[in-house]
């Protein structure tokens, strides 16, 4: 069993000095491989100095971008068997993969993500099949296991597994996505092949916090997922509005859209992101990917 870790980084080089000295120590890891999205602070001349597997691309491209690039190329140049797929701002524990590896009859699957500066809180809520409850603390996700795994649910792509198989069936992340949308279209993608799908709660993966993911809104009924970052948001309005139109149909589009405007309009009132969001889901559906570059720095 050959596995490949896959990582994408850009302008981090601390972090991912941190990362890669981590799966040096994995034994299970037969190569780590590093797609750099064009860095600009030193990581290509260190990656080379250090003797890490890599590829530079064009420009950036995006975790979209990078993870499609670099699944592709574990897949057909580096003869993977699973794929170790991990942003660079994300540190495994030491027996990470190891717990993962025990599970043998999965597709797709992953660890819980905790928050670095606060390892009891999960840095990405998750929804709990069957129902609109949300988990956001390491506790409550593990007491609502079976077995150890939350079936049906994984969060890529941090610390998640994918078989070749899979791969080869279902093929790569879009690249056309940039960020946000893209892990979750691929696990939709994944979902509608009939792949095996789980997080393992044992294994964990530190991460830093992104803000305030799963913001309450609608008198607590329902959560956004806010984020300061005008790119960020950009990619989300537009590629949320492609992942719904395509995996659940028009109506949750437009309950999207309700829960957009209600967010922004009275939970935190910011009038112009409805615009943005508007903008961007248009160009989305005119097959336009290129909008969200204005707000690049």
């Amino acid at each position: 069993m050959r596995i490949v870790a896959v990582v994408v980084t850009y302008n981090r080089l601390t972090l991912l000095k941190r990362l890669v000295a981590r799966l040096r120590e994995v034994s299970e890891v037969a190569l780590i491989h590093v797609v750099d999205n064009a860095s600009t602070d030193g990581t290509g001349e260190w990656l080379a100095a250090a003797g890490v597997d890599h590829r530079t691309l064009d420009r950036n491209r995006g975790g979209a971008g990078g993870f499609h690039a670099g699944l592709r190329a574990a897949v057909e140049e580096l003869d993977a068997d699973l794929v170790w797929l991990m942003d660079d701002d994300g540190l495994p524990d030491p027996e990470c993969l190891g717990r993962l590896l025990e599970e043998t009859d999965l597709d797709f699957w992953g660890p819980l993500v905790v928050d670095e500066g606060d390892p009891e809180r999960l840095v990405f809520p998750i929804r709990l099949p069957g129902g609109t409850r949300v988990v956001h603390d390491l506790a409550t996700a593990r007491a609502a296991a079976v077995h150890g795994r939350l079936e049906g649910i994984v969060i890529p792509f941090n610390g998640v597994l994918v078989t070749r198989a899979l791969v080869e069936e279902i093929g790569c992340p879009r690249a056309e996505f940039f960020i946000w949308g893209d892990d979750h279209e691929y696990r939709l993608r994944a979902e509608a092949a009939g792949a095996r799908i789980a997080t393992v709660v044992d294994a964990v993966v530190h991460h830093p916090s992104v803000g305030d993911l799963g913001t309450p809104m609608m008198f607590g009924r329902t959560t956004y997922n806010h984020t300061p970052s005008d790119l960020k948001h950009y990619c989300m309005a537009r590629n949320n509005t492609l992942n719904l139109r395509a995996y659940r149909g028009w109506p949750h589009v437009l309950l999207f859209w309700l829960k957009t405007v209600w967010f922004y309009l009275l939970t935190k009132p910011r009038p112009r992101r409805i615009v943005m969001s508007a903008r961007a889901a248009a160009s989305g559906l005119r097959g336009d990917f290129t909008g969200h570059e204005r707000y690049l720095e």
